[in-house]
Order: structure tokens, then sequence, then C-alpha cells
């Protein structure tokens, strides 16, 4: 099963959950993903508070269905959201954000150019490497901008690589690595990608490390 799919089955209240090679079943946090009413009201609080800095140029890397791309340009913020999956693009665009589909190791407008570089919803784990995601966005950040990125809480000790897939109840997907930064991680996965933590904001047991250059 596809991210395409996975999306589309979000946006029509569909159930949709991840297995990882052990065999165990996790929820997703799909409401929380759409955004909008579908959210709690906790998770939309969480949601302005970790944009609460975004006021220059923001790059939304694994923008997905676009809640945190659109919010931005609503506020007037020059905003792009960027994601491997079509499916994301088309809701990133229809609920007003603007959203290139590209993978984001792939070259993207603004190099080195960017004031805030975000990583919502513990995307500093794409592809089980949250050291290249994090040196991904140091390239793409200007000397004085900053890397806003969802981690796990402290339950969650150093850094857990796995391979997941998405399911549904009759579809299964390809595994894919994926890896979870804990909160007491972060400082020494952002010195190893050049960055230093600056501070964690947190709220509803949802964490943002905010990162600049080292």
């Amino acid at each position: 099963m596809s991210t395409d799919l996975l999306l589309r089955r979000a946006s029509a209240g569909l159930p949709c959950w991840v297995r990882d090679a052990t065999g165990t079943r996790r929820a997703l946090p799909l409401d929380r993903w759409m955004g909008g009413a579908s959210a709690s009201l906790a998770d939309r609080i969480a949601d302005r508070v970790m944009l609460a800095g975004c006021h220059g140029a923001t790059v939304d890397l694994g923008c997905g269905p676009g809640r945190l791309t659109a919010a931005l340009v609503s506020a007037g913020v020059n905003a792009l959201g960027v994601d491997s999956s079509v499916t994301a693009v088309q809701l990133t665009i229809r609920r007003g954000g603007v959203a290139l589909h590209s993978d984001i190791f792939a070259p993207l407008p603004r190099s080195g150019n960017w004031d805030r570089v975000l990583l919502a919803d513990g995307n500093i784990g794409i592809g089980g490497e949250p050291v290249r995601v994090l040196s991904r966005a140091r390239e793409l950040l200007q000397p004085y901008g900053i890397v806003i990125a969802e981690v796990d809480p402290p339950t969650t000790a150093g850094v857990r690589r796995e391979l997941l897939r998405w399911e549904t109840e009759h579809l299964a997907g390809d595994w894919f690595a994926w890896a979870s930064v804990g909160v007491a991680a972060a400082s020494e996965v952002a010195r190893a990608a050049g960055l230093r933590v600056i501070d964690v904001l947190q709220h509803a047991n949802r964490h943002f490390v905010r990162m600049e250059w080292a």
C-alpha cells in the first residue's frame, strides 16, 4: 500500500495502521495529521506552539496532507510543503497551501536561504537516518535560520530504528525504514549534523526541538 492510498483513506476517515517487523501493530495519529476539525484541541494548540517561531520563509519537509503548510500560508508566511506523495501535494494545495512533489533530498528551491526548516510529526526519522535528515535541513537553512523538529517524548530512549509498513484490513504496503528520536537524544543527533539545540518546546506530550547552525 502506497502513502498515496494511506492519505486518501485518512482523508475519507477510513482506518489505517502501521506494523513493525516484530509484528506489533500500532495506531496512526491520522486525525492529527489531517488537522482542522479532525484534530483534538490539544493537538491544534501543539501545532500553534510548533509554528510560533515560523515568521520567515519556511519549508515543511514531508508536509503530508498540508495542515501546517496551509496554516503558515494563511498567516501570511512564505511557506512551501515538500512531499514524495502526489496525494499529499494535492491535499496541501486543496487546503490553500503551496507544495512541491519531490524527495526531500532532491534539489529544492531556495536551497541555503530558508529561514525555517520544519520537520513535523517525527519526520526527523525519514529513511531511518536522522543525522542525514538534519544534515539536509542544515543545507537548506540560511546561516541564522532555525530547524524545528518534532521528536518523541522522554519515554523514547536514544534513537530507535525500525522497519515499518502501512496496513489496512486487506492491504499491506512495502517495508520502509524509520527512526524515532527521543528528546534526550536530540542534542547528540543535532551535533552530528552540524547543528545545536537552542531550546525545546512542548505541549500535550508533544516535543519540538529548535536547532541552529553549530
